[in-house]
């Protein structure tokens, strides 16, 4: 027998009699591992060893080959490619004589092989070289090679550790070696073949596959696809943007005789073309994955369309009785290559014919997922049955004795396993399984509501009961869970859209009754279980709840909630049911919970409510013990890639501890934690949790890290520091903040302002190789009463008394300022108030966290000193406030100082407005931006604020001042100089709601705003809301306001009850702050009408408020990826597309000081009220929690929403007269009128410049352009000073003014002369 010599490489150990050799210290060294065989090759037989083990610290990996050299007397180099003297080498994909490549490109890739992968050589008689990989022959890679040759393997790089494969085969004729041993191999290869024979037969009812790997996708994928189901399901992102980069292929080559079937999952009606399938010699490891599998140019064949395309091009036109082009959803395409090389395709199970008649030996499947076909499915397809009959003779009999104990133990584990309830692979187009098929879901909740059905494996016994929980849910559809049991079994079942379509064989529970085959057979199922006080709808079931069906002996079906029995439903149901769900509308994600789990949560909280691990992960991390530890496996070789995230959002006060079990001192850094808002079903984990750049706060270090940037390098704590049984927690407290624990001792407040439904982030990352869940699944409660009564150490807040609840809201939400500030400030009212107590500089101030994008920080002017000149300033910083020591910031915004401060090159960028000038770095950027600060006055307010644009904007007294500084990077502070006059301010601003920023639509689409965050805005008493009766209609809703994102073109005022259109005829949406309730009226009252446009305001209710203002459709007719019904003229749109004409009311016609109002009654039914009439249900079946929205289209300009208060006020506010006026401008007698589905445009000549109620004073420029004009000495008789206007930065974006105008005739375009002062003259004298 095949044994390794006794010389090998410097760190090369054998055991197992010279038959394995193993690598010592692979981690730290890479190769010295050379082995050779103990005596010469013989011909025609295969020397074949297996890879054992392999580690990641290294590129390359084993290399394989032949040489003369004897190893008795040859003197082993360090690899094998410095072996010499006629040696032939196989290395990655090459071939090697004497260290000199003779063949650049042969077989498989050495390198891409996995453990329990075999490489092996063979000598010919002939006297060629041929190398097998997995027993696959690669072809000859040599010849005339000598007659006595050696082995010779190399265990470089990444392999380890190897073992001879003792069935070495012969594969040719006579042979030199011992007859006398060889026959009596043979003779034992003989039995051990019978033998594998009978065994397979015993414990399989079906033949298996030539090859142990199952067939799934290959790792390696075309740029757009992303795969699942345990890479059995592959899909190519964004189909609407993107027609090709969808190439996928096997992960072994198919065998003979095997059919390969997939099933077309999904297609979008966008592209021309579809699917492709076929075979390609292309290994997917080494592959460069082409746009389309059709531009390769050698060893593959393609179906595409009706045609068969070998290497790109057409040798068939017509094939089979199918186009691949006009197949639908569910549709089934299989291939199959035969023994005699012939290629047959098959459609829905129906043979095409041969397809080619040459067919590579050694090929993988591939599929294209072209223009229209988006998913796909590989379906369980084993090849027909092969196995000889005689196989089952006398001797095979005699063998099963021998392995009696064997079979039966393997068969007693099958059929426990079979035994276990799971769900059939085979399910709707739109499900997939995973967690070993216990749990089923729609990966696409956001998209598809129907077509989640999923089946159990097997039919339910008599009095088992099959339960399942609901695991997640999506805001977006009506209808959730359906739960019962049919007669078709799962295998062949052609699923439809929703299981209560069936029409025969099944009974769902669905509603609030059961469907047997989709005919209601009780209707008094919700009576029945108010008894026991349980949810009288499905629709209504939470995360956490368990539906369970059973069928009792006597052929009744019961359906239990929780395991609380509701009633007897059906009788006479036969047996042999299988256990069917309907993952429908609301419900996204369900699994099977088996006795177990129940007994387990009969005795401890609930394993939804206990604080785990999810299941998700990053892929170098791994879970055990019940999800409560994770680890990373190969701590020494990989160093990141290992993100955990606890299995639920953390209720407040609650505290999500883990300790240290095992570090590694091979890398720098170690564990890294903290908070993130985004569900572990929805994201793609990077390699570390501080890339993540969306509503993640992580403590790295000593870093606080907010979106993926630094916002704090001062902690009072450092990870990097921790020690093996150290624990780490994290806590949000009831005020927003979180809080980082270290060995049980508050570390104090890392962030504010940190939104609900946060989960925990571990990243086991470079030392920290093990942690374990400390902390239980309730509200810490000692955590609880630190958090609000404060320690000695760490106190932020006020001390509240000892008997406040400890779930009491803060006192205030106001922004902060941070405790790095000019030596000469203090802070009072918890950091919320700036005194400057000394001199006149020495004053700086900044927000204690970043701006997010749209927030404003403002502040009041408290106190003045008149002895001192300068005053405020004011703007934004992205130096972080807590890095400078409080000795080295600059004494003030003008000083020298702070130029030499700003030019340092670790500094970071400053803008900040001074005076009238906007600076940058102590440069000037921008002279006469807006009116001195120096007239400030006590009570005046101040803001900065960062555009979603990524603009700097400065508000003097709630008056946006324009654009003040573009290109504002993200995480920005703001940045304040109490400077000179100004002594004293306080903040007023709050920061924005996280819970709603982070529910954008457009840069979040997979999240749905929830009414728990929304109603985080209105800042209303539920308990009022929950004492109002029902049917009672609130027409005063007095906490109703405008939301603060809104069209471009509307500015808000009147305390945000008034909006008004600055310019053009569109870009005009509003929003309510808040959703409306049932039956309360949302109503707003027509101030202004602008004769000069046509149509005019539209309102209705859209699902969730789009606070994206850049990407805002113009007009509400334009909301099309979220459910919104608008009224328009007298026409009633649902998301874009017109379901209604001739409404009862017609806005167009509506008149100033009529007033339009739209309500939600208890069946969600939209109804629209003009003048306090309802004017009857505009649409059906709205979702829940939806905001008014109103577009000020056309002629409509400006509205107010109605309240108790407003009806008392005079219709016109005298500060808005000026408006009022300079809206009445005279215009051309041509108007366009356009159809209000094709939208309007602007009219050919000068819209209406609409002034801004402003100083009675004129602007500082234009006062001094006038005292200019007066040193010319030009009479004042030439002028006409009533046309005058100033064309500033300031007072042309205060008036609105678009930048061209069309002006002439013929008409030509007309810029505005921004940065001069018109002075009109007089057309006569």
């Amino acid at each position: 027998m095949a044994t390794f010599h006794r010389k090998t490489g410097t760190f090369i150990s054998l055991s197992n009699n010279n038959t394995s050799a193993s690598r010592n210290n692979p981690t730290t060294e890479f190769n010295n591992g050379v082995i050779m065989s103990n005596e010469p090759l013989c011909d025609d037989v295969l020397f074949e060893v297996r890879i054992n083990k392999k580690v990641n610290s290294w590129s390359g990996s084993i290399e394989i080959g032949v040489t003369t050299c004897d190893p008795s007397t040859f003197t082993f180099p360090s690899s094998a490619t410095g072996f010499r003297e006629g040696t032939w080498v196989m290395l990655g994909s090459s071939i090697l004589k004497d260290g000199q490549s003779i063949v650049e490109e042969y077989g498989q890739d050495l390198d891409q092989l996995n453990e329990m992968d075999t490489v092996g050589i063979l000598r010919t008689s002939s006297g060629s070289l041929h190398f097998y990989i997995n027993g696959i022959d690669q072809g000859s890679a040599a010849s005339n090679l000598p007659n006595k040759i050696y082995a010779v393997i190399d265990l470089y790089g990444k392999c380890s550790e190897v073992s001879l494969v003792r069935d070495n085969s012969q594969h040719g004729g006579s042979s030199p070696c011992g007859a006398g041993q060889l026959s009596n191999e043979m003779a034992n290869m003989e039995i051990a073949e019978q033998e594998s024979s009978v065994v397979m037969m015993m414990t399989s009812p079906l033949p298996s596959l030539p090859s142990n790997e199952h067939l799934v996708f290959h790792e390696r994928i075309g740029s757009l696809i992303k795969l699942s189901n345990n890479r059995r399901t592959a899909e190519r992102r964004r189909p609407l943007d993107e027609f090709n980069n969808g190439v996928i292929m096997t992960n072994r080559p198919i065998s003979d005789d095997q059919l390969f079937e997939i099933r077309l999952d999904r297609l979008v009606d966008k592209w021309s073309g579809s699917i492709e399938v076929g075979l390609t010699t292309h290994n997917p490891g080494n592959l460069d994955f082409p746009a389309t599998m059709t531009n390769i140019r050698s060893g593959t064949i393609m179906m595409s369309g009706c045609g068969i395309l070998t290497n790109g091009k057409g040798t068939r036109r017509e094939y089979g009785e199918y186009n691949l082009d006009e197949l639908m959803e569910g549709d089934r395409i299989g291939m199959i290559r035969k023994s005699n090389g012939c290629l047959h395709y098959y459609i829905n199970g129906v043979d095409q014919g041969v397809a080619s008649t040459e067919t590579p030996k050694t090929a993988w499947a591939v599929v294209d997922l072209y223009g229209m076909a988006v998913k796909v499915t590989i379906l369980d397809c084993l090849r027909p049955q092969t196995q000889p009959e005689s196989v089952r003779g006398q001797r095979a009999n005699n063998i099963i004795r021998q392995f009696r104990d064997t079979i039966f133990a393997d068969e007693l584990e099958d059929e426990q396993q079979r035994d276990r309830l799971t769900f059939h692979s085979n399910c709707a187009n739109h499900c997939a399984l995973t967690n070993g098929h216990m749990t089923a879901f729609r990966p696409n909740p956001l998209e598809d509501f129907n077509f989640g059905i999923a089946m159990t494996n097997r039919c339910l016994r008599a009095n088992e009961t099959f339960r399942v929980r609901l695991d997640s849910t999506v805001d977006k559809w009506s209808g959730s869970l359906e739960i019962g049991v049919t007669e078709h079994p799962p295998q062949d079942f052609e699923f439809p859209c929703t299981m209560t379509n069936m029409r025969s064989g099944t009974w769902m529970l669905s509603g609030s009754g059961i469907m047997h085959n989709g005919n209601p057979l009780n209707e008094d199922f919700a009576s029945e279980s108010q008894q026991f006080q349980q949810p009288d709808k499905l629709s209504k079931l939470k995360v956490g709840d368990v539906i369970g069906v059973t069928r009792r002996e006597d052929g009744t079906l019961h359906f239990s909630l929780n395991d609380r029995e509701l009633a007897i439903e059906a009788g006479n149901v036969p047996e042999n049911v299988y256990g069917v769900i309907d993952i429908y509308g609301q419900a996204s994600q369900a699994s099977i919970v088996n006795d177990v789990d129940v007994c387990r949560n009969s005795h401890h909280v609930s394993s939804e409510d206990e604080l785990r691990f999810h299941r998700r992960h990053g892929r170098n991390a791994c879970i055990s013990n019940g999800g409560r530890t994770a680890i990373r496996p190969n701590a020494r070789g990989e160093f990141n890639d290992a993100i955990l995230m606890s299995n639920r959002p953390l209720k407040d006060n609650e505290l999500f501890e883990v300790m240290i079990e095992n570090m590694v001192d091979r890398w720098s850094g170690s564990i890294e934690a903290g908070l993130t808002t985004i569900k572990p079903e929805d994201i793609e984990f990077p390699s570390t949790m501080t890339d993540i750049d969306f509503q993640t706060w992580m403590l790295s270090g000593s870093a606080i890290m907010q979106d993926g940037f630094t916002i704090k390098n001062t902690y009072t704590c450092d990870l990097d520091k921790l020690s093996l049984n150290s624990r780490i927690g994290m806590v949000r407290s009831v005020e927003g903040n979180l809080h980082f624990y270290i060995n049980g001792e508050d570390m104090g407040v890392a962030c504010y302002n940190i939104p609900q439904n946060v989960y925990a982030v571990i990243d086991l990352y470079g030392q920290c190789a093990q942690v374990s869940i400390t902390s239980g699944g309730h509200v810490h409660m000692a955590v609880a009463d630190h958090l609000h009564h404060g320690s000695a150490a760490h106190e932020a807040r006020p001390r509240p008394t000892t008997n406040e609840s400890l779930t009491q809201t803060p006192d205030s939400t106001n922004h902060r300022f941070s405790q790095r500030c000019g030596v000469n400030i203090a802070l009072k009212n918890n950091a919320s108030s700036a005194e400057r107590t000394k001199s006149f500089n020495h004053g700086l101030v900044f927000s204690a966290d970043p701006l997010k994008s749209g927030e404003m920080f403002e502040v009041r002017v408290e106190r003045l000193a008149s002895q001192w000149s300068g005053s405020l300033a004011i703007g934004l910083t992205s130096m972080i406030s807590d890095n400078t020591a409080v000795d080295h910031l600059p004494s003030s915004a003008s000083a020298n100082d702070f130029n030499d401060f700003t030019s340092r090159p670790s500094s970071k960028t400053i803008w900040m407005v001074c005076d009238c000038q906007v600076k940058k770095n102590a440069g000037i950027i921008c002279e006469n931006y807006a009116p001195s600060l120096q007239r400030l006055q006590v009570g005046n307010l101040v803001g900065v604020k960062r555009g979603v644009d990524n603009t700097m904007h400065i508000y003097l007294n709630g008056r946006d001042l324009g654009v003040a500084a573009c290109d504002i990077p993200k995480n920005v502070f703001a940045v304040i100089d109490v400077y000179g006059m100004v002594e004293a301010i306080t903040v007023t601003s709050s920061p924005l709601k996280d819970m709603v920023s982070q529910l954008l639509e457009y840069s979040t689409p997979s999240h749905v705003i929830r009414s728990t965050s929304t109603e985080s805005l209105q800042g209303d008493d539920h308990d009022n809301d929950n004492d109002k009766r029902e049917g009672d209609k609130d027409t005063s809703v007095k906490s109703f306001i405008f939301h603060e994102s809104h069209g471009k073109n509307i500015k808000l005022f009147n305390a945000g009850l008034t909006a008004q259109r600055m310019a053009s005829y569109n870009e005009a949406i509003v929003f309510s702050n808040r959703h409306l309730q049932s039956n309360s009226v949302f109503q707003v009252k027509i101030d202004r009408l602008n004769e000069n446009w046509s149509s005019s305001l539209m309102i209705g209710v859209v699902e969730c408020c789009l606070v994206d203002v850049d990407q805002l459709p113009i007009s509400a007719i334009d909301v099309t990826k979220k459910v919104c019904c608008i009224l328009q003229a007298d026409s009633v749109y649902y998301s874009g597309v017109k379901v209604k004409d001739y409404f009862g009311a017609n806005m167009d016609t509506l008149a100033v000081g009529d007033v339009v109002g739209v309500s939600l009654d208890e069946d969600r039914q939209l109804h629209v009220y003009i003048n306090g009439c309802d004017k009857g249900v505009a649409a059906k079946d709205v979702p829940p929690h939806c905001f008014a929205i109103i577009d000020l289209y056309g002629q409509c300009d400006q509205v107010t929403i109605l309240t108790d208060e407003a009806l008392s006020m005079p219709k016109t506010d005298s500060s808005f007269n000026s408006c009022e006026v300079s809206s009445k401008v005279e215009c051309s007698d041509y108007r366009e009128k356009v159809d209000s589905e094709d939208g309007m445009k602007e009219k050919m000549y000068e819209s209406p410049l609409n002034d801004i109620s402003r100083e009675s004073s004129k602007c500082d420029y234009q006062s001094a352009c006038e005292r200019f004009k007066s040193l010319l000495g030009l009479p004042e008789a030439y002028f006409d000073s009533t046309h005058n206007r100033c064309y500033c930065e300031a007072c042309y974006k205060l008036r609105g003014d678009e930048l061209y105008y069309k002006r002439g005739d013929p008409l030509k375009d007309y810029a505005i002369p921004i940065g001069w002062c018109r002075f009109a003259l007089r057309s006569s004298l």
